[in-house]
């Protein structure tokens, strides 16, 4: 396909030049306004302070001139710049290279992967051959008016079964009210950074990972269109690997009824045989009575599952999903490619990899095109793409608006330039199939779902095609997690991964740093994957109940 990272870079402690077309190098640590950078036969002047993670330009450039960075198409000039200027939104704008179907046939070369060829992680087996990473009981409400009594239900469960997380920031409110009630100045306070230990203590019942609620606001109103989309995703969710059983809590009245979500259950997965309970509020004797049988027959059914216990299962049972948010400028230079490099590992393994986020893989659409295993796959991820990008331009935006403000405060001045970062997730496999959205995983290898860039979305998206692990790289930080799916955060750089360490679960800034290779990273996080698919390691984002759920309605979200 392509050659790895490492073998195409010219790195030094102060810069990187990712590909050597690019006319773009990238500061690894601040360089002041003046230094002379010598690189290859060049002399370079930097023209501007150029803070670490953005970008100078090796040439001079005029307007209309092309900028290249991943050896791709990133961006023009849109004024004249000298060489050592630094690059912004003001002399740079977003430009991509036009993209098509072409026959090519380029063999991939699969990583050494004998050293996991005999290994196995701790799984919950299912009666359909499927293995999930956790054993978490769901509940499912099939229209927003039931978000009230799944809040009710989940208090009084997650207190009485050992699910809720460590109370200590009761602990702090409770702290400041004694200190009002004496009379103490509340502003100064001591505020003391408590243990990060979050673990939930006396879980009662053991083989039980989690009580898992779907709040949402969909089911009624909005369009007919809407609920289906809705009930598609919810049985998603009910047929998850992770999940062994479900509660279902209807009005009764709501565009998606009950019978509709049963039916797409069935029509997703024939074999499925997990127990459903449906509770009608309108059929109810009173709200009471609802929400006391839901939580005796809930109870009934955790004893059931918690019977159930991990055993040994291939590695190619895994399903990971590979997500990026809060992105930086070294995103695409540190933990992008090294989870690029875990997913070519678990590809080689027989497992299935999902990169999702259609509006960050604007500029890197020919890569992809040409990765695609047959011309029908290619022309799915064509006509997906231009119908969403389509969509965006019709309401005044479209994929090039994508960065955000932060994004671009730390060097992502263009959507190419972030997308092609975020495509190195997804390694240098083959792509076996494409998925629209809630479509599920069923072929070994990379697949491509449909998703917005929207972290929350996409995560959910990424879960409804079956991912059983996320893995989730950041350069900025962000707290984003899901019900069913343990979220694995990445941070790009050693500076966030000690400012958040209590959402961070691994570091990549020893690439940054030249201490470690890209594919010594890979290979770091895929020993943590099979300790957290095993539950040996728990996820900080699990561990903080960062349960995030947010169905697409398919509008223009970037």
């Amino acid at each position: 396909m392509e050659k790895r990272d490492t073998e195409a870079v010219n790195m030094s402690l102060e810069y990187i030049q990712i590909h050597p077309g690019d006319n773009v190098l990238v500061a690894l640590q601040d360089l002041p306004k003046g230094k002379l950078i010598i690189f290859k036969d060049l002399a370079i002047v930097l023209q501007d302070e150029i803070r670490a993670k953005h970008k100078f330009f090796i040439q001079d450039m005029n307007t209309g001139d092309e900028v290249m960075m991943y050896g791709v198409l990133v961006g023009k000039a849109i004024i004249p710049i000298r060489r050592g200027g630094l690059m912004t939104v003001d002399n740079t704008k977003h430009a991509s290279q036009e993209y098509s179907y072409r026959s090519v046939n380029i063999p991939w070369q699969a990583p050494d992967v004998s050293a996991f060829t005999d290994r196995s992680f701790m799984g919950y087996h299912r009666g359909d051959g499927r293995v999930g990473t956790c054993n978490y009981w769901l509940f499912v409400p099939t229209v927003f008016c039931e978000n009230r009594n799944l809040d009710v239900i989940k208090e009084s469960l997650y207190k009485t079964l050992g699910y809720t997380v460590t109370d200590k920031y009761q602990q702090f409110t409770d702290e400041l009210l004694h200190a009002y009630e004496l009379g103490l100045p509340i502003e100064s306070f001591q505020i003391d950074v408590l243990s990060n230990d979050q673990r939930p203590k006396n879980r009662v019942f053991k083989n039980v990972d989690g009580i898992k609620f779907l709040n949402h606001q969909g089911g009624c109103g909005g369009t007919r269109q809407d609920a289906d989309l809705l009930s598609k995703l919810l049985a998603a969710y009910a047929d998850h690997p992770n999940v062994a059983g479900i509660t279902v809590l209807s009005l009764g009245c709501q565009h998606l009824q009950t019978s509709t979500l049963l039916e797409d259950i069935r029509k997703r997965n024939p074999l499925f045989n997990k127990p459903v309970l449906v509770f009608e509020q309108q059929e109810s004797k009173s709200e009471e009575q609802l929400i006391k049988e839901a939580i005796a027959r809930t109870f009934a059914g955790l004893a059931e599952i918690n019977k159930i216990e991990r055993q040994p299962a291939a590695l190619s049972k895994l399903c990971v999903g590979v997500k990026c948010g809060g992105s930086d400028g070294f995103s695409g230079i540190s933990a992008n490619p090294a989870v690029g490099y875990t997913s070519d590992l678990l590809v080689a393994l027989g497992a299935k990899v999902l990169l999702a986020e259609f509006p960050e893989l604007c500029g890197a659409e020919q890569s992809i095109i040409d990765r695609c295993v047959n011309q029908p796959t290619a022309e799915k991820f064509i006509r997906l793409m231009q119908e969403y990008d389509a969509k965006a331009h019709l309401v005044g935006s479209g994929f090039y608006m994508n960065p955000s403000p932060g994004n671009i405060k730390d060097g992502l001045i263009t959507d190419a330039i972030k997308s092609v970062g975020a495509a190195k997730k997804a390694g240098t496999s083959p792509v076996v199939d494409v998925l629209d959205y809630t479509e599920q995983a069923t072929r070994p290898g990379l697949s491509l779902v449909c998703t917005p860039g929207n972290d929350v979305e996409a995560t959910t998206g990424k879960a409804a095609s079956g991912a059983t692990l996320i893995l989730f790289t950041t350069g900025l930080g962000t707290p984003t997690g899901n019900p069913v799916c343990p979220v694995i955060k990445i941070a790009t750089n050693t500076a966030l991964a000690n400012k958040m360490g209590d959402i961070i679960d691994i570091d990549t800034g020893a690439i940054i740093r030249g201490e470690r290779s890209i594919q010594e990273m890979g290979i770091d996080i895929l020993e943590y994957c099979i300790r957290a698919a095993s539950g040996e390691i728990t996820p900080k984002a699990v561990l903080l109940n960062q349960d995030d759920f947010i169905p697409w309605k398919r509008g223009v979200s970037l």
